[in-house]
């Protein structure tokens, strides 16, 4: 069975401002409509609904909406030698517009 999300996002910040699950796909979408209508003054805001098995599994696999860019660099590159050094200096350093 899958869950529906609705998440807002402060793109100019790079952080979620919100995560909520609700019960049917419909009542997913109507919130989404009625979020981006509060914010339709604020290009930065995004919102969006997404669909997956539970929170951890959404988490996993959208993590662009959860990490801030230092955990994105560090996560996806670790795994390759030869991108280590990038991911490092990745991690020590905030980049513009984004939370850190």
């Amino acid at each position: 069975m899958t869950k529906n999300f609705l998440l807002v996002l402060d793109r100019s910040a790079g952080r979620l401002l919100s995560l909520v699950e609700h019960p049917t796909r419909a009542g997913a979408l109507q919130a989404r409509f009625d979020t981006e209508k509060q914010h339709r003054q604020d290009p930065s805001i995004e919102v969006v609904v997404l669909t997956a098995a539970s929170e951890q599994a959404l988490r996993r696999t959208h993590a662009r909406y959860f990490d801030d860019v230092r955990q994105m660099a560090s996560g996806g590159l670790r795994h390759v030698p030869e991108a280590r050094p990038v991911a490092d200096r990745a991690v020590r350093r905030t980049a513009p517009g984004f939370a850190g």
